[in-house]
């Protein structure tokens, strides 16, 4: 067989590409900050996440109440608060500077108030009013201070209706107090809870920024010390770009398929959160996503200089790119240009994508868009990962070239002064 046939290259290239991948493996557990962010974050900090929004809605915040009607229906009103799920009275305070000085110092969430004339309305059939103040600080207590209040006030309203009106039966009461009924079904997130909406997203941009902070450790170690050319472990295939992109990608790959299945199969089953994703979908969509994010990383390591200016970077953009996958805020609401930028980054899909499977039960169908997007971010980023690797390769080795010659140089110099 001849050196140059096609079958000993590709034999040559497919065992240069596995030498790189095992070299890349090696150093991703030599290096302890490699081993931190692509090992063990992956493997904890999911679970801090999922124990924190475990509980999904608040219960018993803490509430103040403003009593100034003293009457029969304020305290009926203050009873039903305290029965719900959502609220606990904590305070009766005199007056609603007091209610605020207890909501600064972060004792109540939120006060409730009752007018003098708030019984002497209710009595001559005329409307009356709760006022219902909250901290907005944090949405999920005021939703459910909000939440229990409007409960508590259609329940007696419905109450005083029937106590006002001529009925006979208790058919009639419900027509009365409800002319035009409906039944409330949560679709999909049937909890309603937050840790539902908002951990399928947190999970997969675990994924990314954590491979984005090994990959961009590595890269910054490299250039620290001043050997790019150690990316590639086999001298004489400097010029084998795709071997090299190839062979650190399977490396990084390898690991984080492993992660990648703990994460979005184990994590939300080991909290009881919804989880409706099938084998074939969730392997569809994480291959692409991996590979999209891997060469994403890859093209973005020309721009660390230090290893300690890729934690900067991936900290700093961590919640800004939560926001723009529209899980948190309507993406139809977002202006057009954030919207395009998001498209930059594949977490921006893959989140849409994986809510979609994992609280919808969708398939690859479902989610075609997000799908094929993927595979574009993963052909557009394996071609620009191969030409920052190649322009990385050629600067070093004119750096190498000029200090070999300044070497020379000086040696040159050395032996003249010596003569």
């Amino acid at each position: 067989m001849k050196r140059d046939g096609l079958l000993y290259r590709i034999r040559e290239g497919i065992y240069d590409t596995c030498y790189i991948m095992v070299h890349e493996v090696k150093n991703e557990f030599r290096d302890e900050g490699l081993l931190i962010f692509c090992v063990l974050v992956p493997l904890f900090y999911p679970l801090l996440y999922s124990w924190i929004y475990n509980n999904e809605v608040v219960r018993d915040v803490p509430v103040a109440i403003v009593d100034f009607s003293h009457s029969h229906a304020s305290r009926e009103f203050t009873r039903m608060l305290d029965a719900s799920a959502d609220i606990k009275v904590a305070y009766y305070c005199n007056s609603l500077d007091e209610a605020k000085e207890l909501t600064g110092k972060q004792q109540v969430h939120g006060t409730i108030y009752f007018p003098n004339d708030f019984e002497q309305r209710l009595g001559r059939g005329e409307q009356a009013t709760v006022s219902v103040y909250c901290d907005m600080s944090l949405m999920l207590t005021y939703k459910a201070i909000y939440s229990a209040a409007q409960a508590v006030a259609s329940k007696m309203s419905s109450q005083i209706q029937i106590s006002k009106s001529n009925d006979f039966t208790n058919r009639d009461d419900e027509v009365t107090t409800k002319p035009l009924d409906f039944d409330e079904v949560p679709i999909f997130n049937t909890t309603t809870g937050y840790g539902n909406a908002i951990l399928p997203g947190v999970l997969i941009l675990i994924l990314q920024q954590t491979l984005l902070l090994g990959i961009g450790l590595s890269a910054g170690t490299a250039r620290e010390t001043n050997r790019f050319q150690n990316l590639v472990p086999i001298q004489k295939h400097y010029n084998g770009i795709f071997r090299i992109v190839l062979g650190k990608s399977a490396a990084y790959f390898s690991l984080y398929i492993i992660m990648a299945a703990y994460i979005t199969l184990c994590v939300p089953r080991m909290f009881h959160y919804i989880s409706l994703v099938s084998a074939q979908t969730i392997i569809g969509l994480m291959v692409p996503y991996l590979l999209a994010v891997i060469f994403f990383g890859m093209t973005l390591s020309c721009l660390v200089r230090y290893r300690e200016n890729v934690m900067l970077l991936v900290i700093f953009t961590s919640v800004p790119l939560l926001f723009m996958t529209g899980i948190s805020w309507p993406q139809s609401n977002m202006p057009w240009f954030w919207q395009a930028f998001a498209w930059i980054f594949p977490s921006t899909f893959g989140i849409r994508g994986f809510l979609r499977i994992s609280s919808m039960g969708a398939s690859l169908q479902d989610i075609q868009v997000e799908y094929q997007a993927l595979w574009l971010q993963t052909l557009i980023y394996f071609f620009t990962a191969c030409l920052v690797y190649r322009y990385q390769i050629i600067l070093s080795h004119k750096r190498a070239r000029a200090r070999l010659k300044q070497m020379a140089e000086s040696r040159k110099n050395w032996a003249s002064q010596q003569a």
